[in-house]
């Protein structure tokens, strides 16, 4: 666990220092605040103990100023105590100070306050993984990591609505895997379980890292592709048909190989007033690669 120790006094810092190096922390010290500002923003310290007083700021305007300024998980701040008011104590809480110590201060005493403070960090660490983890499961498929379908169509809601604001095409992909229902019935679900995963991963690897791969449901994904007209997602899903059909895919009971239909609808030639309008065109592509013998790519404007 890293602290950052802000002070003026060089006995204090040595103190500090030598006490919470023994204690086994990885320790760093500056001698103002704007050095403290520049260190507590980069993310790494867990932990701070500043002085009252810096040469150029005094701790409560370090502490509104790093709280102004960082998201998401905050280091816990300890101000050391120079005699303030209590109305100067006030406004530091309010700023954002975690906790005060009087001065001179002793090893026990530092030693108390900064287990108290890894006690709160610890928690803190642990409840922003614990929202990550919620966050994740939330909005991700639980077997492929893709955007599950909620979230897969919150993003084109959003990506609809950007391209129209911005007069930019947008491209949707409807991917299905021609007859899953024979992997798993002649191999057995874990395996197909292996081969979604996979599929999932050569999507992911076929398309630009900004563009949306989700799992739609069963055997079938979606993919939007800001920016992209009808011809440009045509090529792109192309590339995602021959990823997936040109290479078997291993698994523990042998190579499976398996194909994809794909059908594509594009903004520049699909009226839609909706996202859900792309939605439906691309599907109905789908359905006509699936009538044209499957493992092909169909546009919703074809006839």
């Amino acid at each position: 666990m890293r602290v950052l120790i802000a002070g003026g006094n060089p006995a204090t810092l040595r103190l500090l220092r030598e006490s919470l190096t023994k204690s086994g922390y990885d320790v760093v010290t500056v001698t103002s605040g704007g050095q403290a500002e520049d260190v507590l923003l980069q993310g790494e310290v867990h932990i701070a103990i500043c002085d009252w007083t810096l040469p150029d700021l005094n701790a409560v305007e370090l502490c509104r100023r790093v709280r102004s300024s960082l998201q998401g998980s905050f280091p816990y701040i300890l101000v050391l105590d120079e005699g303030a008011t209590q109305e100067q104590l006030a406004e530091g809480v309010r700023a954002g100070v975690d906790d005060y110590v009087a001065t001179p201060i002793t090893a026990q005493e530092l030693d108390l306050r900064i287990r108290t403070a890894q006690r709160v960090v610890d928690l803190q660490t642990e409840l922003a993984e614990t929202q990550r983890r919620l966050l994740q499961t939330a909005t991700h498929d639980g077997l492929t990591g893709l955007w599950n379908h909620q979230a897969a169509l919150s993003m084109l809601d959003r990506e609809f609505v950007r391209a129209a604001r911005e007069k930019r095409r947008l491209a949707v992909a409807m991917v299905d895997l021609d007859r899953f229902k024979n992997v798993n019935d002649l191999w057995g679900h874990p395996t197909g379980d292996a081969v979604l995963v996979e599929v999932a991963s050569r999507l992911e690897r076929s398309v630009r890292p900004y563009d949306v791969v989700g799992r739609y449901g069963g055997e079938e994904f979606l993919l939007v592709m800001p920016g992209c007209d009808c011809e440009t997602g045509l090529r792109v899903a192309e590339r995602v048909r021959l990823s997936v059909s040109d290479h078997s895919i291993g698994t523990a009971q042998g190579l499976v190989t398996v194909t994809t239909s794909i059908g594509v609808a594009g903004s520049d030639r699909v009226p839609a007033s909706q996202s859900s309008d792309l939605v439906r065109a691309a599907d109905t592509a789908l359905y006509k690669a699936k009538a044209a013998g499957r493992n092909c790519v169909a546009c919703a404007c074809d006839p």
